[in-house]
């Protein structure tokens, strides 16, 4: 099995903001950014990292003169509330972690088409199908160990040996993280949702007492020891390395076999609400998502997300992304979320 060896939060520590703040002005120095003055805002339902969003809002601000009002939240949240507002919400623009939550307001039919010429500077697989949404970056779901508690030998190498016995007591889960829900939909797919049903039931006793909130606390809780590994997106375990400092870093990340359904590449995506009022300032923030400067600020940022624009890869000592090698599912396949939902709520993980 690939092994990562070593080379945060999603409300950042002051030092980290200080940091991104000014890495937003290098950057964009570096690209020759202009500002205007339009006048204009917008309002932006924020379920991305506060890291992500606030260096990418501020940049933007800088170089079109337009405001965005951001509110932050869990994306699933936001989507719920967008759908109960309906035409009367005051959001012009959602940015989340994964694309089930923009697939889910698109089959509401409350998105609006992305310009063409801003959905071409990406993959097509990354974006909507139906081209109402735009995906912006990605991550990779890996395994988080403490090498003090499981050696490397003793991982599971697929994501259905975590059902196996030897791990009673060992594994960590954040069931109720939307970012949880695509590796459930995908051992759907592959396996079935019988079996499925019965991996998921396995896990939650294996898990036992560590079924944990986000992938913040099972980073936290194998790094220092109180359980031997667990599931998380790899940049949180980047994350927690910038900001402890590697001297405190007593854990690894490591990949399910190639193509495994546990490995799966998670898209965050932005849209514009249809029933938006600043139609022309909500594509120009999308634009900008997707520009050079937007990908050059994900790859050098401490999000350590993964840019997916052609030409642009991360700074950062992660494994390139053309060398990941994930499960093939796509983002329609993925869907909404809600088989995920359903089958983490039969087994008592919701």
């Amino acid at each position: 099995m690939p092994e990562v060896l070593p080379t945060m939060q999603k409300t950042p520590r002051p030092f980290l903001l200080t940091a991104l703040l000014l890495l937003v002005g290098g950057v964009l120095a570096g690209c020759g950014g202009s500002s205007s003055s339009s006048g204009k805002s917008i309002t932006l339902y924020n379920g991305q990292h506060v890291q992500t969003t606030d260096t990418l809002v501020a940049a933007f601000e800088r170089e079109s003169g337009i405001k965005v009002n951001v509110r932050s939240d869990d994306e699933d949240t936001f989507a719920d509330e967008i759908v109960t507002e309906g035409s009367n919400s005051p959001a012009d623009v959602i940015y989340t972690e994964n694309s089930p939550a923009l697939e889910y307001l698109q089959g509401k039919n409350l998105l609006a088409p992305v310009d063409s010429t801003t959905l071409a500077r990406t993959p097509s697989k990354f974006n909507s199908p139906q081209r109402d949404w735009l995906g912006v970056s990605a991550r990779v779901s890996v395994l988080i160990y403490n090498p003090n508690l499981i050696k490397a030998n003793e991982l599971p190498t697929t994501v259905l040996q975590l059902a196996d016995s030897k791990y009673h007591g060992k594994l960590a889960i954040a069931a109720g993280e939307t970012d949880f829900q695509p590796i459930v939909t995908s051992v759907a797919r592959a396996n079935g949702r019988t079996a499925t049903q019965k991996w998921l039931e396995a896990i939650k006793t294996n898990a036992t007492s560590h079924i944990y909130p986000d992938n913040e606390t099972i980073s936290s809780q194998v790094n220092r020891g109180a359980v031997a590994l667990g599931v998380i997106n790899q940049y949180y375990w980047y994350r927690m390395r910038a900001e402890l400092g590697a001297g405190s870093i007593h854990s690894k990340i490591a990949y399910f076999e190639p193509h495994d359904p546990g490995y799966v590449i998670d898209v965050s995506g932005a849209a514009i609400l249809k029933s938006s009022k600043n139609q022309s300032a909500d594509q120009k923030f999308l634009a900008f998502l997707v520009s050079r400067e937007g990908q050059e600020i994900i790859a050098h940022s401490l999000s350590f997300e993964y840019p997916i624009v052609p030409g642009v890869a991360t700074a950062a000592p992660e494994t390139p992304f053309d060398e990941l090698q994930p499960n093939s599912i796509t983002i329609t396949q993925l869907g909404d979320g809600s088989t995920a939902i359903g089958l983490l709520r039969d087994a008592g993980l919701l």
